[in-house]
């Protein structure tokens, strides 16, 4: 019997989400399994693989071959390194204690380079948020002096006018003044 450990598809339409089985070959995909050993979530930046590492070591060291995605996904979280400084210590080219050390070291700096990108993105999305921010206040003002000025303009039309008003008001009664001064 062949044995794959593959994905099987679960969630709603158009926001997948996988389980990670172990499946005999003939059985279809989303069908029977002989063992579910976590899930992976795409939709996720970075995307979220859940899964028991040493069940994934115990299947992958009596034979099942995963497919290109899991194979992707078992070398991203380090069990394949680990099959092979396991297979090291079998053929005795190396001692379980160094493999033991060389997989937890390469394991602390995997964890590290993901917690620093998941940082990173969320910097990246506040720095996006204030930069935002900043833009729309420059809008904002932009359109604030634009209508004080507005206002000013049409603040700055009236107001001649009412001088001018003023001022014929102040001619026509001069002028009635002299007139009155020269019939007196």
């Amino acid at each position: 019997m062949a044995v794959k450990i593959r994905l099987a598809r679960r969630g709603r339409k158009k926001a997948a989400t996988y389980d990670i089985v172990v499946a005999d070959a003939r059985a279809p995909r989303d069908g029977r399994f002989i063992e579910k050993l976590g899930t992976y979530n795409p939709n996720t930046n970075p995307a979220t693989i859940t899964y028991d590492s040493d069940r994934a070591f115990y299947w992958v060291m009596t034979g099942a071959q995963p497919t290109e995605t899991v194979r992707a996904m078992l070398a991203y979280r380090g069990v394949l390194l680990r099959r092979h400084l396991q297979l090291g210590v079998v053929k005795g080219a190396l001692t379980q204690e160094v493999a033991d050390q060389r997989y937890q070291t390469w394991l602390d700096e995997k964890n590290n380079k993901i917690e620093a990108k998941k940082t990173g993105l969320t910097d990246t999305k506040a720095e996006a948020r204030v930069n935002a921010l900043a833009a729309e206040t420059k809008v904002k003002e932009a359109r604030t002096a634009a209508l004080a000025q507005k206002q000013a303009a049409a603040l700055a039309a009236a107001t001649p006018a009412a001088p001018a008003a003023e001022e014929t008001t102040e001619e026509t009664t001069e002028t009635a003044e002299t007139s009155a001064e020269a019939a007196a």
